[in-house]
């Protein structure tokens, strides 16, 4: 699998996108953590960074996302702005997922379907450590709610671009 893998990022042109978000704000309560719902605001900042980063990147290839309830409630504010072709409800990028193993399965996304660009909407701490692990370790931001960061991957690595907040749009 990993000579197709570096096959396939080898030949990509230019470098792929992944974008990496935090789910909006969500209430503090609920029956469990999974079931935890966004608030007013968060559905905003999901809303605001949606619309920025769709001036940026209309389409997406693939749109991975957290089973829980506020990363589901974030993909549903926000998949309006964007032309998607496929979108999955991953059920290993909850808070405290494997970053190395969800690493490895982008890049297995990548290899078998030659994406461009792959939107994922999950949580902390996993958003960062995946940020860590996508990058040999060179980066692990703190994401704020709504924030993205946008990750490129080519034939020899992968850098962190930037990361952009509701905030740091306005």
């Amino acid at each position: 699998m990993l000579i197709s893998i570096q096959y396939s990022i080898d030949n990509m042109r230019g470098g792929m996108k992944i974008y990496i978000m935090r789910h909006g704000q969500a209430g503090l309560y609920a029956n469990s953590d999974a079931e935890r719902e966004l608030t007013g605001t968060g559905r905003q900042q999901s809303a605001d960074m949606a619309s920025w980063l769709s001036a940026i990147e209309p389409t997406l290839d693939c749109v991975l996302h957290s089973p829980y309830v506020r990363a589901a409630q974030t993909w549903q504010v926000i998949g309006n702005f964007f032309t998607v072709n496929k979108v999955q409800v991953c059920e290993d990028i909850t808070p405290y997922g494997d970053a190395e193993f969800i690493a490895d399965y982008i890049r297995a996304l990548v290899a078998e379907y030659n994406y461009e660009t792959i939107l994922l909407v999950s949580h902390l701490p996993v958003v960062s450590y995946l940020t860590a692990a996508l990058t040999n370790g060179k980066h692990m931001p703190a994401f704020a709610t709504s924030a993205i960061a946008c990750l490129e991957l080519n034939e020899n690595d992968c850098q962190l671009k930037w990361l952009e907040t509701s905030h740091s749009i306005s």
